[in-house]
């Protein structure tokens, strides 16, 4: 029985040494890129109004994709680009009209109702292509996603659709394709925050309109959206 005892010990002390120490380790990519899936949340405030209020609260969209391109090699400051999509709705008193001028020709007028006007909705929905570019700073590292962030940058927006509905007690109107609103939109934005929640803020350099008037003036709205922005990897 010793003998088998002492050969059983011998066994299990020599498998011991025999077996290999597995470790496992993070493997760490330094060469890592931070491109993502953005997505924000904001509210849309007319600038330079001339005369029109908005009301109600006016919403804004947007989904995209930014590619990533670092320029240092912390990685820390990088280029981006991207294309994405938004949407931008404006609930304000600029009435919109469209009247048959000729025989198979329309064009639109607006004025701004006043306050004692009824009315339940008067809504201009704007459907945008985007095309971003930004400039980044981060504190990211090559084993961690979570970090602060400034990232600021210049969009290109490409109207693809366009809808303005009024409603009141009498009537329902919706209009779309108005020939008088700019197909290029461009403006500033930054994004800034800690992991993903982050301020966002674009400010307009572009009128919405091209060639819309009041009483014989240009209407000259921009815009200006805060909210939120968040980001997917």
């Amino acid at each position: 029985m010793r003998f088998y005892f002492s050969i059983l010990t011998l066994f299990f002390f020599f498998s011991a040494f025999a077996q290999e120490e597995v470790v496992e380790k993070k493997v760490v990519d330094s060469l890592y890129r931070e491109d993502q899936i953005y997505l924000n949340f904001t509210y849309n405030s007319l600038q330079n109004l001339n005369g029109i209020n908005q009301n109600k609260f006016s919403s804004g969209f947007c989904l995209g994709f930014l590619r990533d391109m670092p320029i240092n090699k912390n990685r820390t400051i990088a280029i981006a680009a991207g294309l994405g999509y938004s949407l931008n709705i404006y609930n304000d008193n600029l009435y919109q009209n469209r009247v048959e001028v000729a025989a198979g020709e329309i064009e639109n007028t607006y004025e701004v109702l006043s306050s004692d006007i009824y009315y339940d909705k008067n809504k201009t929905s704007l459907h945008y292509l985007d095309l971003p570019i930004e400039f980044r700073w981060r504190s990211s590292t090559p084993d961690s996603h979570r970090f602060w962030r400034i990232y600021t940058g210049f969009k290109m927006s490409y109207l693809i659709g366009d809808r303005y509905k009024f409603v009141n007690d009498v009537q329902t109107k919706v209009y779309k394709s108005n020939n008088d609103l700019n197909k290029f939109q461009y403006g500033c934005y930054m994004a800034a925050g800690w992991n993903t929640w982050n301020f966002y803020a674009y400010y307009g350099l572009s009128p919405m309109y091209k060639s819309a008037k009041i009483n014989g003036d240009n209407i000259k709205m921009t815009t200006f959206n805060l909210g939120l922005q968040f980001y997917i990897l």
